[in-house]
């Protein structure tokens, strides 16, 4: 059965590349990857396999590429992405040996892929369970490892109808959950090599952190007024914060969305309502000290653009879930996010300690802005609190290194 819906989703992806430029990019990249690893697979070389679906992913497994790398240069690396959104702003990381797509997963490609790579070792980041590969490295002895994954009981593993494809699971030599339900689950269903270690993204963020670059141009648009940072936001997001930053004219706003494209940026800028607006790629620290509204109409740049706000929000909420949390929380701001949240532990366990905050609409983002607005002390005492939080979850990376180093 999965290899059928493996086949018919192919079938589909085909047909849909001729209509979607991202699908059609996925299908070409995945396409390309056996001729990239024949080009660059080095056939004396050992390989550690790293698999990350997209972006977010990535993050979460970089830690553990770069101190692998450090503490062993014996070993090469290999990083595949599944999505374009991934790939496409990665595709240059210097931190792997080889970067790719991974072809869809058919017995064929996973055999073809296996045979030319031969790695020592497997990291799968957070949900990624492709069947035919990993019961491939399976029977090939390869040791292979599910990180910062989390589980939870609405998922097809638990169900009674889902037994069969759980299987997959068993394939795993160890797995590094985030927290204790996900081992309570595993456990129900016979799977007990696993430990506790929390999420390598916070490892992640504080190395950001760490490394924040100055932005000349943010730091003359601030010019030490009262800044509001909105960060991957999306048009539901847009319309709940803008309208309040429209009444409250003595914020600066800066806007990084998730999306940069020209029509996305136009709607933001019918929705500021004659503010003053510079977009980042157009702004210089003279034309910009006056503006009231700073977009980021490029990528890269949030993680550090964070640490100019007293409050953050982090899109997301109101579509298919929030983004990246640690991120801004890891620069001392409390965070506002969407409600579609409930499979982010992070924004759970934020709101548990008063440093992020969950809203439902414009009523509710007004009502606990009006009450930063008047008593700013709350505001830091918040952001301590998101930012403590962050630095409390930090350690995963070592313990799941420690742990597989028997291996390498």
């Amino acid at each position: 059965m999965y290899n059928l819906i493996i086949y018919l989703y192919l079938l589909g992806v085909a047909i849909y590349s001729r209509f979607n430029p991202k699908v059609r990019k996925m299908w070409r990249g995945e396409r390309d990857a056996f001729r990239i690893l024949r080009e660059k697979v080095d056939p004396q070389a050992k390989y550690v396999w790293f698999h990350a679906a997209s972006l977010g992913e990535f993050e979460q497994g970089r830690p553990l590429m770069e101190q692998l790398r450090r503490d062993h240069p014996e070993y090469k690396i290999l990083l595949t992405f599944f999505s374009p959104s991934g790939y496409e702003v990665r595709k240059n990381y210097e931190g792997a040996d080889i970067i790719t797509y991974l072809p869809l997963d058919t017995i064929t490609n996973a055999r073809r892929f296996l045979r030319t790579i031969r790695p020592v070792m497997a990291f799968f980041i957070k949900y990624e369970f492709w069947y035919n590969y990993l019961h491939i490295l399976k029977h090939r002895h390869v040791p292979v490892y599910s990180v910062s994954s989390i589980f939870r009981p609405d998922q097809v593993f638990f169900k009674w109808y889902g037994s069969q494809y759980g299987r997959v699971l068993n394939c795993f030599t160890h797995f590094f959950v985030q927290n204790e339900e996900s081992k309570n689950l595993l456990a129900k269903i016979g799977i007990t090599s696993v430990t506790i270690v929390g999420d390598t993204r916070f490892d992640r963020v504080l190395q950001i952190k760490e490394a924040a670059k100055q932005l000349p141009v943010v730091e003359a648009f601030v010019d030490g007024k009262k800044t509001f940072v909105a960060g991957s936001s999306w048009q539901p997001d847009e319309e709940i914060f803008i309208p309040y930053f429209n009444l409250h004219r003595d914020w600066k706003l800066i806007i990084a969305p998730h999306v940069i494209g020209e029509d996305h940026l136009q709607q933001i800028e019918k929705l500021l309502e004659g503010r003053t607006v510079v977009r980042y790629t157009k702004a210089s620290e003279e034309n910009v000290r006056d503006a009231e509204v700073l977009i980021i109409d490029c990528y890269g740049l949030l993680s550090s653009i964070y640490h100019y706000g007293e409050v953050a929000y982090v899109g997301g909420g109101f579509g298919v879930g929030i983004h990246n949390l640690p991120e801004a929380a890891v620069w001392d701001v409390p965070v506002f996010f969407g409600p579609n949240n409930q499979k982010f532990q992070e924004a759970q366990e934020l709101k548990a300690c008063a440093g992020g905050f969950e809203i439902s609409g414009y009523e509710a983002f007004q009502q606990q802005m009006d009450s930063f607005v008047a008593d700013p002390s709350a505001v830091k005492e918040a952001g301590q609190r998101a930012g403590s939080y962050v630095k409390g979850q930090a350690g995963a990376t070592e313990k799941v290194l420690a742990s597989v180093a028997a291996g390498l």
